[in-house]
């Protein structure tokens, strides 16, 4: 495939940004990201990925926002880009936005987990068990000990298993 299609699809991606956000007016066009433009080989068709801050109802009703204007973002690239045949627009949801958004939330909690396990409760920090603090026995003790410090501390690794 020739570099074309590709060279195309980038002037399109930073038209149709611009347009979204300095001439289209249509109040149900959200927050609207333009992420990247496929064009096909022959440069007849052009699908247009964006991502739409909000939930499923504001993704829709920009979608079909943009939809209704695609006639008019066509005829603003023949103008801008000079060129006389204009691929069909296509807008399209991208769906690797809500991955990345998935990814990043699970990141978070386990982030807020792990702090949340190595902090010491309020009431533990101010004065510690009267067990801990006569000093370990020779009953119990040793065999809690592992068990608790690797509860304690996820990030450090586990002598006995060595992960």
């Amino acid at each position: 495939m020739g570099r074309r299609p590709e060279r195309l699809g980038e002037a399109i991606r930073e038209e149709v940004a611009r347009m979204i956000v300095f001439e289209l007016k249509d109040p149900r066009i959200g927050l609207v990201t333009v992420t990247r433009v496929e064009v096909s080989h022959d440069l007849s068709h052009a699908r247009v990925h964006v991502g739409v801050l909000g939930d499923e109802a504001e993704r829709r009703k920009s979608l079909q926002a943009l939809e209704r204007a695609s006639g008019f973002v066509r005829h603003e690239l023949a103008q801008r880009l000079g060129i006389r045949q204009v691929p069909e627009i296509d807008f399209r949801y991208d769906k690797g936005l809500d991955a990345t958004d998935r990814v990043a939330r699970l990141l978070d909690e386990d982030r807020a987990a792990s702090a949340a396990a190595a902090r010491p409760a309020d009431g533990d920090a101010a004065a510690p068990p009267s067990d801990a603090a006569a000093g370990p026995s020779a009953e119990g003790d040793a065999a809690a000990g592992p068990s608790t410090l690797a509860s304690a501390s996820s990030d450090d690794e586990d002598p006995d298993t060595g992960s």
